[in-house]
């Protein structure tokens, strides 16, 4: 079964309105006949409603970077799945490790955030991965492999089908290093394993798993050639319209 190719930039806290406006113009214009690569970009949340009105009918779509996990109620600074909902937005960013190792996001708030997601019909984007020194002890697949764990407890086979995982080693996010494509192809594999005993062979064979950390123009052929590689969750560089572009153009 043929999975999704899923190519997509998390754009942080950058760009203001028009900076947004232009960078997805620029990527509707450039991108040409991708077939049927999928393009989604996590601009900051107060820009997604103006992006969906003016491309939400274009070949790109519009996630959101993070959300809280009740619909409503008193917690400042928070957006809600409702709201991530009503501005239509499709995809949700979820376990991000900025989340987890800036702000103290817990293995159990990612699992609430997914069922939230599920309950309301958007299709969240599971990021995991493993710091720099857990690597050098050697237990890279023991922790990724309890973060999926955790992050996917009480979700059915109906709803996990629809989500996309995301492995971003946090010791190569901004930093310019990056998992070699043999690194990043058996982390992807240690996923896939996960999910077969969590739900199968043929869920494992049709989620998405994505690689993110300091993807860029020159590295991106050799990790897309992987096979349990089904894309890229890009951060940096997909705020450039010309390196994005050559990203999600790539030959191989």
């Amino acid at each position: 079964m043929k999975r999704r190719e899923i190519f997509s930039g998390n754009w942080k806290m950058h760009k203001n309105l028009d900076e947004s406006i232009e960078l997805v113009k620029g990527l509707v214009e450039g991108m040409g006949d991708i077939g049927e690569r999928e393009v989604v970009v996590f601009p900051p949340a107060v820009y997604v409603r103006d992006l969906v009105a003016l491309y939400g009918e274009s070949p790109i779509a519009i996630g959101v970077q993070n959300m809280y996990y009740a619909e409503e109620g008193a917690f400042t600074g928070e957006i809600s799945p409702r709201m991530v909902k009503d501005i239509g937005a499709r995809y949700i960013l979820i376990g991000h490790s900025e989340r987890r190792h800036v702000f103290g996001e817990t293995d159990e708030e990612v699992n609430r955030k997914v069922k939230a997601a599920f309950a309301f019909n958007l299709e969240p984007f599971i990021c995991v991965g493993e710091l720099l020194e857990e690597r050098e002890e050697g237990k890279s697949e023991d922790v990724v492999k309890i973060q999926i764990e955790r992050a996917l407890q009480g979700i059915e086979v109906e709803e996990v089908v629809r989500a996309v995982i995301a492995y971003e080693p946090v010791w190569a996010i901004g930093t310019g290093k990056v998992a070699t494509p043999d690194i990043a192809d058996s982390m992807h594999g240690c996923i896939r394993a996960t999910v077969k005993e969590m739900y199968g062979e043929e869920v494992s064979t049709r989620i998405p798993i994505l690689y993110g950390g300091s993807v860029k123009p020159d590295n991106i052929a050799g990790l897309y050639t992987k096979e349990n590689i089904d894309g890229v969750l890009v951060g940096g560089a997909s705020l450039n319209i010309d390196s994005f572009l050559d990203i999600i153009t790539v030959t191989y």
